[in-house]
């Protein structure tokens, strides 16, 4: 299982970008995705998780409102628009795969820099 991500970049507080997370796996449709992200000198944290149906989503309370987490099971294909970026924002962000109760795949990371 490799996840490759792509839209990171640099924006002012206030701006959006959508990041995308492409899966390879003929059964992607059946894992748990989630996004996390990882600010310097932190840890690895929570942002946003979708079910294999992509009907049930759930949020970190500090994305709430701004963050949306969707997938296109048809491309193997999960997004996160992001509006309204704060400064703490700024983070490598990472998807995650949950494939079964035991295994779990990360992606490289892609960078995303909010300048106030």
């Amino acid at each position: 299982v490799q996840l490759v991500e792509s839209g990171g970049g640099l924006v002012q507080a206030g701006g959006s970008l959508r990041l995308a997370c492409v899966v390879s796996g003929s059964t992607f449709r059946f894992w748990t995705m989630g996004w996390y992200r990882q600010a310097p000198g932190k840890q690895r944290e929570f942002v946003a998780g979708i079910i294999s149906g992509g009907r049930s989503t759930n949020y970190a309370d500090s994305v709430k409102g701004r963050f949306t987490i969707s997938r296109d099971n048809t491309n193997n294909t999960m997004y996160l628009q992001m509006n309204s970026l704060k400064p703490e924002d700024t983070a490598v962000y990472y998807c995650k795969a949950q494939t079964s109760v035991a295994d779990v795949y990360w992606g490289q990371g892609t960078q995303v820099t909010v300048s106030s």
